[in-house]
């Protein structure tokens, strides 16, 4: 079976998370032949994979958005755009739900104009864009609408005009430019689509505009309501909706996707290779703790050295190990070093890149300070090694620490505190730092909870029978 999976701004470029899940999701799977549809920021990344990219992968197609934006045209052509046309269009750029998808993919790779930006700079869409202001944003400085408009449609127009592997399944890992790739492999070829959602798109999305410099007060909203029509899209044509855990699902279903699309699939870990992991040597009075993690600002890496800052202060003979790469945002692991420093912490490590289960077994406690998630893969590992975690109150960490009605496995994992609370983080590792017997029940717990319901083999075998499912399904048709 040949299954194209669409992604977008994670793998093969950036370790960790959804990359992590997508290259052990095809490693599992040698029966199958994948094509990677990669969707980069900028042009500059081409070519440099994070991953060594697995024998039954056939192509990785490498598409970037920074490069739709050097386009230049003349200013003026008439295209004579149908009425369907015209409202399919005016649907994008408003937002609107009711969005005619097909209309708008044909629109899109329409060969009338030999480049997006032909189309961008025609009299058709300058009368289709003052059209909408004068309905919707005729408060809204006209020439700052246009080159706002311009700038957000200009990476969708160009992305629907690229050419499209051939595949039996589409499998996009998020909404947005991903999904509607997707979207569009099923249009094209008529086969079925599996979208898997970690996070929610959209929100994340939603949260970076709200907080962005680049985009200003009153073009928010049209951001933010273009991310979501784009997600609309996904949810509309995917024939199964795939997410973690269950508070996702509520949100999906309020952004508008069928519930009897969505299937809950946890993450799994294989379990097994996190038993009998090199441990702490007897004689060794220090107490151990870790982070599994990225250095980079959505990780909240800075609360985190505020929280041992704390914790020190409490439990002297406490270290702090930060495992994970940070070469990703120099300058944001520049800033902690700083912090690091004007803080006078002792103690506290960066060890890069490297094998977690190397160190995880000489752990205590493992700290996620995460402003936001999905199903993090730091928390399933530490809960295999039987370690203790300290999380904040994000995506899954709660089901996952506390438990659901599912998992068949009672008592806590772990402690849960607030986003950005370094005050809260740093009671709660103080907490299991003086409390041996905590330490161990609740590594314990964590333990039998990925046994019941968060191995690799389940997550695998859900998703090799979804992928044949989805295939017959789409014989039939």
């Amino acid at each position: 079976m040949r299954i194209c999976i669409v992604a977008e701004g994670s793998y093969p470029y950036v370790t960790g998370g959804v990359s992590s899940w997508i290259h052990a999701l095809i490693q599992s799977m040698p029966h199958h032949e994948f094509t990677i549809f990669a969707i980069g920021a900028e042009e500059k990344s081409r070519g440099k994979f994070r991953y060594e990219i697995p024998a039954n992968v056939g192509e990785v197609r490498e598409v970037f958005l920074d490069a739709f934006l050097l386009e230049e045209s003349r200013w003026g052509r008439s295209f004579s755009l149908a009425k369907g046309e015209r409202d399919a269009l005016k649907s994008l750029l408003s937002g609107k739900n009711d969005m005619d998808w097909n209309t708008l993919f044909r629109l899109m790779r329409d060969n009338r104009w030999e480049t997006s930006t032909e189309f961008l700079m025609s009299r058709d869409y300058f009368d289709l864009l003052s059209e909408l202001c004068r309905e919707q944003y005729d408060h809204l400085p006209f020439r700052e609408m246009f080159w706002t408009v311009r700038s957000m449609i200009l990476p969708f127009m160009q992305l629907v005009r690229e050419t499209l592997p051939e595949a039996d399944v589409y499998h996009s890992v998020s909404t947005g430019y991903a999904g509607v790739i997707a979207s569009l492999g099923k249009y094209l070829y008529q086969k079925p689509m599996l979208l898997t959602e970690h996070g929610i798109y959209s929100r994340e999305r939603e949260e970076e505009i709200i907080k962005a410099d680049w985009v200003k007060g009153y073009f928010k909203d049209l951001w933010i309501r273009y991310f979501y029509g784009l997600a609309n899209c996904a949810y509309e044509s995917a024939d199964q909706v795939v997410t973690l855990f269950h508070r996702n699902k509520e949100i999906q279903m309020e952004l508008g996707c069928p519930a009897s699309k969505i299937a809950i699939v946890p993450n799994g870990i294989k379990a097994p290779e996190y038993v009998d992991l090199p441990g702490k040597k007897p004689d060794d009075g220090s107490i151990h703790i870790g982070a599994i993690v990225r250095v980079v600002p959505i990780k909240d890496i800075k609360t985190m050295i505020h929280s041992f800052y704390a914790v020190k202060r409490e439990v002297p003979n406490a270290t702090f190990t930060i495992m994970g790469p940070y070469d990703e945002d120099p300058e944001y692991y520049r800033e902690c070093l700083e912090l690091v420093d004007m803080l006078g912490v002792e103690d506290l490590t960066f060890t890069g890149s490297v094998d977690v289960k190397q160190y995880i077994g000489r752990m205590d406690v493992i700290v996620l300070t995460s402003i936001s998630e999905g199903q993090p893969l730091a928390v399933l590992e530490a809960m295999a090694a039987g370690k203790p975690v300290v999380a904040t109150d994000v995506g899954s960490c709660r089901e996952l620490l506390h438990g659901n009605e599912a998992d068949g496995v009672d008592g806590q994992a772990g402690l849960i505190a607030p986003v950005l609370d370094d005050k809260e983080i740093a009671r709660a590792i103080i907490t299991l730092c003086k409390n041996e017997g905590k330490r161990k029940e609740m590594g314990q717990i964590g333990f039998q909870r990925v046994l019941k319901g968060y191995t690799h083999e389940q997550f695998i075998h859900w998703y090799d029978s979804m992928y044949q499912s989805l295939l017959r399904e789409g014989a039939r048709e």
